[in-house]
């Protein structure tokens, strides 16, 4: 297995332990994931017309994606807590999902990257759409959630071959 490709937070003995970032150059990191939640089109419609039981799916969605990529070195063990300086979550309707399409974009100047910080806020506002739109529709499937894309730092930018089509989160 080539030196990039191993586990960096197995020690050579198997114990897990946080990456020392201490002597990394600071770098302009951004990350970019997406995913989705299917859903009965008349639940769609509830969520677009601002009929959900619980309020505005939508607006809930992305606040509760923005606190979560915050959190999410209280979430994920061995994640260092970081000093964000973006987040952006973006909700749209496809109506031939049918469903909400969530992307996020992390952004920060540091010593490590923000993939999970993405990742973590589109798995969560995928979770609060289920949630406030579970009881019109409780067979909901949230699914697609992988990163798009990853720039900074010492491995530079790598980009989803069929970042296209996961981005669209075509099956």
């Amino acid at each position: 297995m080539a030196e990039e490709a191993r586990l960096t937070h197995i020690t050579a003995s198997g114990e897990a332990h946080m990456v020392d970032v201490a002597d990394k150059a600071d770098t302009v990191r951004i990350a970019t994931a997406c995913g989705f939640v299917r859903m009965q089109p008349e639940t769609l419609a509830l969520i677009r017309d601002g009929n959900a039981k619980k309020g505005d799916v939508i607006g809930t969605a992305r606040l509760a994606g923005i606190m979560a990529a915050k959190q999410t070195a209280n979430l994920i063990p061995l994640c260092h807590p970081l000093m964000l300086s973006k987040i952006a979550v973006e909700i749209t309707e496809d109506a031939a999902l049918p469903g909400l399409r969530v992307e996020a974009t992390v952004k920060l100047t540091g010593k490590t990257g923000v993939e999970m910080e993405a990742l973590t806020a589109v798995s969560v506002a995928c979770l609060t759409i289920y949630d406030m739109a579970k009881a019109a529709d409780k067979g909901m499937e949230i699914g697609g959630i992988t990163l798009l894309a990853k720039s900074g730092g010492k491995s530079g930018d790598w980009h989803r071959a069929d970042a296209d089509s996961k981005a669209d989160n075509k099956e």
